[in-house]
C-alpha cells in the first residue's frame, strides 16, 4: 500500500467532474430527447473526441484503436511492469441512462487526473479504455471493443448489418478504420498486470444493503432457450376437462413452479420467463400450443446447468402426466466469469478501509470484463443505483456515493500498481 491516498476533499472535487461529465456525454445522443449512442456512430466518434480530450488533460497518452476504442496511458515509474487495465464502455442502449459505462471511464480518468495534478507516479503504468461496443445495440453482437483488445473477432462479425443495411466493415470505413487492420487492437498477454471495472450495480442489492458500494463475485452466466408444449386444442365447450390435453394448463402449472425450484437453488439464481404464445389463441378454443422463452442465469456454471436441468427435468414430468408433449432447444449459452479471487480480496480490503464494509454479489448483466478473462484477471466495483434501475432514463446514482467510490478504487489501484513483482502472474496463480 502506499503511503498516500485520495483525502475526501479530492473525491468530492472529483465526483463533482464525473456526474458533469456524464451529463456532457448524455447530451452526445443519436436521438432528440433521449440517450443513444451506438457502435461508429457519428456520435460514438464525438464522445471518443471528447473522452480523449479528457484524458489529454489528465495527463495520458491518447490513441484510437483500430476497433474503435479510445484508450489513454499515464506511465509509471517501471516502464517494465504490466500496466493496470482500467475502464468501461462508452455506447449505451436505446433511450438509456446517463450512468452505465460511462461512469467508470470517467472515474478512471478521475483517478489519473488526481496523480497528474499532484505529480504523481504509481510503480505501474495506468491505461484506461472507453470500449467501443458493449452493448451490442447496433449490430446484435456484444462486447466488440473488449474483444478488440483480446483478438477474439469471429470472422463473420464484420458482415453483420444494422436495421439499415450497413454492415460492420461499410460503418468502420465509414469511420475511418480499415477493416483490415482489426487484429491491431490486439493487446499482448504481458501489457496487462489485471483488469479493474467500477460500474453501477443495476440492481437494487446494495441499496438493500445501505451499502454505498460492493465487490463483484461473478458475472453471470446465461442459458436461453425455446421451450414448447404440444397438447391438443379442442371445443372450450364440449370436451370435458379429464379429457383434456390443454398446453397452457401445463405450461402455467410449470411456470408457477419455476420461482419456488429456482429460490430452493440459492439466492443468487434466477429464472425469467420472457415471452408466452398461446396457439390458437381464441376464446373458445382450449390452447393446443404453448411456445415461451426461459431465461436462467447464476455466478456458477455447473450450478447454472443443474438448475436448467432440474428446470427441464419439471416441464417433461408435468407434460407427460398430461399426456402432452415437451420440447426445449437453447439459442443462447454464455458461461460464468468469475472475478479473481486475490483482486476481490484486495477490492474487499479498500472498501474496509473506506466505507467499514464489503458486501460481495454477483452481477446478473454482462459486462467487457467478460471478454477480458480470458486474458487477464478481472475484478469490479459495484456502485448502488437509485432502485436498481438501468437502461432507463431514470437511472442515478448519489455524488457522495460516487466520491466514496473514487476512494477505494484509487486505494485498491495504488495497492495493486504497488505490489512487488510481477503482479499479473501472481494473480494468475492464485
Amino acid at each position: 500500500m502506499t503511503d498516500y491516498g485520495m483525502p475526501e476533499p479530492s473525491a468530492a472535487a472529483g465526483a463533482r467532474r464525473i456526474m458533469e461529465r456524464c451529463d456532457i456525454l448524455a447530451g452526445i445522443s443519436e436521438t432528440p430527447g433521449q440517450l443513444t449512442r451506438t457502435y461508429l456512430s457519428r456520435e460514438h466518434l464525438l464522445a471518443n473526441r471528447q473522452v480523449g480530450e479528457w484524458m489529454r488533460s489528465a495527463g495520458m497518452r491518447v490513441w484510437q484503436d483500430s476497433v474503435g476504442n479510445i484508450c489513454g496511458r499515464y506511465e509509471g515509474q517501471q516502464q517494465d511492469l504490466p500496466a493496470i487495465l482500467l475502464g468501461s464502455h462508452l455506447d449505451t442502449v436505446r433511450n438509456a441512462g446517463r450512468y452505465d459505462g460511462m461512469l467508470g471511464v470517467l472515474a478512471a480518468i478521475e483517478l489519473v487526473y488526481f496523480l497528474h495534478q499532484r505529480q504523481l507516479r504509481l510503480p505501474r503504468a495506468i491505461e484506461v479504455i472507453g470500449f467501443a461496443d458493449e452493448e451490442g445495440t447496433r449490430f446484435g453482437i456484444a462486447l466488440l471493443g473488449s474483444r478488440g483488445i483480446t483478438g477474439t473477432w469471429p470472422p463473420d462479425w464484420l458482415g453483420r448489418k444494422d436495421e439499415e443495411g450497413i454492415d460492420v466493415a461499410q460503418a468502420m470505413t465509414r469511420a475511418g478504420l480499415d477493416p483490415a487492420l482489426i487484429l491491431q487492437a490486439k493487446r499482448d498477454a504481458n501489457a496487462f498486470a489485471a483488469y479493474l471495472e467500477l460500474h453501477i450495480e443495476q440492481g437494487p442489492c446494495l441499496e438493500q444493503a445501505g451499502a454505498a458500494l460492493g465487490v463483484v463475485t461473478a458475472i453471470n452466466g446465461a442459458r436461453r432457450l425455446n421451450c414448447r408444449f404440444a397438447g391438443v386444442a379442442g371445443h372450450a365447450g364440449t370436451v370435458p376437462m379429464p379429457l383434456r390435453k390443454d398446453a397452457l394448463s401445463a405450461a402455467a402449472r410449470w411456470i408457477a413452479q419455476i420461482d419456488d425450484l429456482t429460490v430452493a437453488r440459492g439466492p443468487q439464481m434466477v429464472a425469467t420467463v420472457g415471452t408466452l404464445q398461446c396457439l390458437p389463441g381464441a376464446v373458445n378454443v382450449i390452447p393446443g400450443e404453448v411456445n415461451l422463452t426461459l431465461d436462467v442465469r447464476g455466478p456458477d456454471s455447473e450450478e447454472l446447468q443443474g438448475l436448467v436441468t432440474a428446470l427441464l427435468g419439471l416441464a417433461g414430468t408435468i407434460a407427460s402426466r398430461r399426456g402432452i408433449g415437451f420440447s426445449a432447444e437453447e439459442f443462447y449459452h454464455i458461461g460464468a466469469t468469475p472475478c479473481d479471487a486475490i483482486l476481490q480480496a484486495k477490492l474487499a480490503e479498500s472498501l474496509c478501509r473506506i466505507q467499514g464494509s464489503s458486501p460481495r454479489l454477483p452481477s446478473g448483466a454482462g459486462h467487457d470484463a467478460i471478454a477480458l478473462a480470458a486474458c487477464w484477471p478481472v475484478g469490479m466495483l459495484f456502485i448502488r443505483c437509485r432502485r436498481g434501475i438501468s437502461h432507463h432514463p431514470d437511472e442515478w446514482v448519489a455524488e457522495a456515493d460516487v466520491a466514496v467510490a473514487l476512494r477505494a478504487y484509487f486505494d485498491a489501484v495504488s495497492a495493486l500498481t504497488s505490489t512487488a513483482g510481477d503482479i499479473g502472474v501472481s494473480l494468475k496463480a492464485g
